[in-house]
């Protein structure tokens, strides 16, 4: 015969235990990392230490200011062991329904008795002569026995199911054991990767350290046996001409008649030495150490998954680490497609006077450098363009008049041929747009007027051709259009480029040393190449923010090699291309706001940062 179905608190019972008390739970709480337990063990658990370890799973718990009881309630564990808890204590006598005594629910007094066949109740006498007398009945007993089986199967279905759910539970919990126990595994592997990686750093760092050391004592070595050969050598001279000096004073002093034999021998030493000249100190290189130590440490933890909770992949971690240290001019170079070491120069800074407050800004946009190293600022809202040297160092600033007292607010500015400048901006109660070529003094030598517009533009200018390329959008804001238009000096229209490759707001613009025509639009998210002709080449980019994507791209210039700098507004960072658009590396992240951005002939890379009123410029940049 099969063994009786274990009851409802017997399949229970374990789950609605406190793994601490062992006891069903009591004001159970639950824990962030989902483990309940009652309240006044994880009290006693906790103490005073805060935070404190969950007992099952470790993790840490930072309790809420009330402590232990303002932890969350778990209401519905709460209800079940209450009603557990009654179910066990209830009377084993009423908790079965006696067989005899059944009193009918309309008539107390009487005794059911009979079973209505029809209408499918029990009823007593009186029932059955007021609304039963002509249904079939039967015995309530043996109605009761032709039940039992019936309902016996229903129990033993009841059973069975709330068995598959028991055993969900218990692989639920399973699953929950599996998956802390994978956390502990995980974080220990976490643990032992990064210390190995650290040690490793260490160890390199330590060994470099050993290395510069001895760099540094031999060359302190060297420099001190240099002073003190020279110092030797010049102690034998002072000694002889001392002895000499001596000797002829003490017998000068005897008055002896050695006195006269030392006067040649005095001669013949003074003499010696006195056309002797005393030799200037030893030149020495004292070892410098600049701490310029730039370690890296990338560590990747492979995915970590956990197939129906009962397995979980390895993790993989690689470690890589790379020092730049410059002692007495020797250095490793750092090379790779993430930022390298720079010399950085930032100035700059919100305001308008002149004089002794020169290098102030209010919002500097475009910028260029002249083949003497004069930078070229323009400083838009204070309509005047600012001169520096490469170093930072504020030469003079002259205003950006049009004609007469009319002021141009200047949006871009580029260097032309012979050492002139061309500006381009908006002016007047109109906004109206020009194009304005200047002296490097700040003379207007000639301007002509532009297309009406209220988006910004940019300029550049390709000295071969003898040609103003000048950026412009138009349209309504949601719907913009952008284009090249290619000026003659005396403001005729050569051609207009890029209409049909879909620019939308391209802003600034640069001529490479093949006269190719590099464009970024800021809408697109992409840099247009055309060629001198303005056909159209290709463009690269996109949106996004991974390597060789761009967001809001602003400035652009090339260098000597054909290389593309590109300013990536929206990510931060200045980015470099090759001359087919292939992405080398991060130039720099450092610039919170970059707009604009000129190469000098130096190789200086020179940045605006408009939001922030200030100007960059890196002396090693690519």
């Amino acid at each position: 015969m099969a063994a009786a179905p274990p009851s409802l608190g017997t399949q229970f019972s374990e789950e609605l235990t406190c793994s601490i008390c062992l006891e069903l739970f009591t004001r159970p709480k639950v824990l962030p990392c989902g483990h309940t337990f009652c309240q006044h063990c994880l009290q006693d658990h906790a103490g005073r230490k805060v935070p404190f370890q969950c007992p099952n799973c470790r993790q840490q718990v930072r309790p809420p200011r009330q402590g232990v009881a303002g932890l969350p309630d778990s209401h519905i564990i709460a209800n079940l062991c209450e009603r557990l808890q009654t179910q066990v204590t209830l009377p084993e006598e009423t908790r079965e329904q006696p067989t005899s005594g059944n009193r009918c629910s309309i008539h107390p007094s009487e005794e059911v008795k009979l079973y209505c066949k029809q209408c499918k109740v029990p009823v007593c006498h009186e029932c059955f002569e007021e609304s039963h007398d002509e249904h079939p009945t039967m015995s309530f007993k043996k109605a009761i026995q032709q039940q039992r089986a019936p309902i016996q199967a229903l129990i033993a279905e009841g059973r069975d199911i709330l068995e598959t759910f028991y055993s969900f539970i218990r692989g639920l919990r399973d699953q929950e054991k599996i998956l802390d126990d994978l956390k502990q595994e995980t974080d220990s592997k976490i643990d032992e990767a990064y210390k190995q990686a650290c040690d490793q750093v260490i160890q390199k760092l330590t060994k470099e350290k050993g290395r510069l050391l001895s760099e540094v004592e031999a060359n302190h070595r060297e420099n001190k046996g240099a002073v003190q050969s020279q110092r030797d050598a010049v102690l034998i001279d002072v000694a002889e001409l001392s002895s000499a000096c001596d000797g002829a004073e003490q017998h000068m002093v005897r008055e002896c008649r050695q006195l006269l034999s030392r006067e040649s021998k005095l001669v013949e030493s003074v003499g010696t030495f006195r056309g002797k000249v005393v030799p200037s100190p030893v030149q020495t290189q004292p070892a410098v150490f600049q701490p310029n130590v730039s370690v890296e440490l990338e560590c990747t933890l492979g995915d970590v998954t956990v197939p129906e909770a009962a397995s979980a992949s390895d993790h993989h971690c690689n470690q890589a680490s790379d020092a730049a240290t410059k002692v007495m001019g020797h250095h490793h170079d750092n090379k790779s497609n993430t930022v390298a070491p720079k010399q950085m120069l930032t100035f700059g800074g919100v305001g308008s006077e002149a004089g002794q407050f020169a290098g102030q800004f209010m919002r500097p946009s475009g910028v260029t450098v002249s083949e003497e190293g004069d930078v070229f600022v323009a400083d838009s809202q204070n309509k005047r363009i600012q001169v520096f040297t490469l170093q930072g160092k504020f030469v003079r600033q002259f205003p950006t008049f049009v004609s007469g007292r009319e002021m141009m607010e200047p949006h871009d500015v580029a260097m032309g041929w012979e050492g002139n400048l061309w500006v381009v901006g908006v002016g007047g109660s109109n906004s109206a747009g020009f194009a304005v070529q200047y002296s490097k003094q700040g003379r207007v030598l000639r301007k002509f007027d532009l297309h009406t517009t209220w988006w910004g533009r940019g300029v550049a200018v390709d000295t071969r051709r003898n040609h103003i390329l000048i950026t412009q959008t138009t349209g309504h804001w949601s719907h913009p259009h952008g284009e090249v238009q290619v000026f003659s000096p005396d403001g005729t229209l050569v051609r207009t480029v890029g209409q049909q490759q879909g620019m939308k707001n391209p802003v600034y613009i640069t001529v490479d040393g093949e006269g190719n025509i590099l464009v970024p639009d800021s809408d697109t998210c992409c840099v247009y190449v055309y060629n001198q002709d303005g056909q159209f080449l290709f463009k690269f980019g996109g949106l996004g923010s991974g390597e060789g994507q761009l967001q809001d791209p602003r400035g652009i210039c090339t260098d000597c090699a054909g290389n593309i700098i590109v300013v990536d507004r929206g990510n931060h960072r200045v980015e470099l291309f090759d001359k087919t658009g292939r992405f080398l590396r991060h130039i720099t992240t450092d610039i919170e706001v970059p707009q604009a951005v000129a190469m000098a002939p130096q190789g200086q890379l020179v940045i605006t940062d408009s939001d922030n009123h200030k100007v960059t410029i890196f002396q090693n940049c690519v």
